[in-house]
């Protein structure tokens, strides 16, 4: 076992006795089982071999990586093969909470721990925020839950409705760690998501957003945390950004007083969020020759120069 473990961060080894020892634990089960009845019997499917399993990531068939998951635990010896349906009967009594908290409280302060090397830019943890809509599996409960969507083909509708929610997660980007994953109905907007998981936030954290989340609701939301927002604007989005937008001859970086909407003073007041900000627009080219505006409240030019502004942008596109 030592000679296994040589050259293993130390981190890696943390990480992987956290999950077993939680994995293992009475009361993770408890807390994350549907009924108090459930995976109280000592039978082949226990919670903790349900949970590894589950956390596989495979291509094949269910029941072929079910059986090579209990032949590799066997070792050699013969083991009681298990069904495709015992699987899915045991995942019906346990609630997705499980992962959330092996996240939350097993991989996140493991990962942000002094052990292991994170990367930022300029100091700041970069976080990308973006969500997107995805067809759930042709299901009556599921449409009931998430919403769904008319299915359209070349010749119109289909008469089809089809079970669709809306994903989103906060990716820190440069660490390949994904924050506050959801999936809520697909009415849910895409800015409402977005201004969730400022909880999650830490001082100096930056937010990278694409257009649809360029506004001055969420820009208020993120400055009282402490993190700062970096998002692309549209070209029909705020005025200082039309304008970059407009006039070739526009400055490519300026500050300005951003105020709140008429509509949505109500609402930043209801939350206790600022009226007026100062917000930076810098304007970078595209590897296309097309104009960017993005907005930020990183403002002070000799620390975040614009150029810059291109790649870190940019980066978030990965996740």
């Amino acid at each position: 076992m030592q000679t296994r473990l040589q050259g293993i961060p130390t981190y890696l080894i943390s990480l992987v006795e956290s999950l077993r020892a939680r994995l293992r634990d009475p009361l993770f089960c408890a807390r994350h089982r549907v009924r108090p009845e459930d995976f109280t019997r000592h039978r082949q499917r226990t919670f903790p071999l349900l949970m590894l399993f589950l956390l596989q990531q495979t291509v094949q068939s269910l029941q072929r990586h079910l059986h090579e998951f209990l032949d590799d635990l066997a070792q050699g010896q013969l083991f009681a093969p298990a069904t495709r349906g015992a699987v899915t009967q045991a995942r019906a009594k346990r609630k997705d909470s499980a992962f959330l908290e092996l996240h939350r409280a097993g991989v996140l302060p493991i990962a942000y721990g002094s052990d292991h090397p994170l990367r930022r830019g300029r100091g700041h943890r970069l976080f990308g925020v973006d969500s997107s809509l995805v067809r759930l599996p042709d299901s009556a409960e599921l449409g009931q839950v998430f919403g769904g969507k008319e299915a359209a083909n070349q010749n119109g509708a289909t008469g089809t409705r089809l079970a669709q929610a809306r994903l989103s997660v906060l990716h820190d980007w440069r660490n390949r760690l994904g924050h506050d994953p959801r999936l809520e109905p697909s009415t849910v907007g895409e800015v409402t998501l977005a201004r969730e998981p400022v909880a999650h936030w830490q001082p100096g954290d930056g937010a990278i957003h694409d257009r649809g989340g360029s506004g001055s609701l969420y820009f208020a939301t993120v400055g009282p945390r402490g993190a700062h927002f970096i998002g692309r604007c549209s070209t029909g989005s705020l005025a200082a950004a039309q304008e970059m937008f407009r006039r070739e001859r526009a400055h490519r970086r300026q500050v300005v007083w951003l105020g709140a909407p008429p509509e949505q003073k109500a609402e930043c007041q209801r939350l206790g969020l600022p009226l007026q900000m100062k917000v930076r627009f810098v304007r970078v080219r595209l590897p296309t020759g097309e104009w960017e505006v993005l907005a930020t409240a990183l403002r002070e030019e000799a620390l975040y120069p614009t150029g810059e502004f291109l790649t870190v942008y940019h980066g978030r596109w990965g996740h």
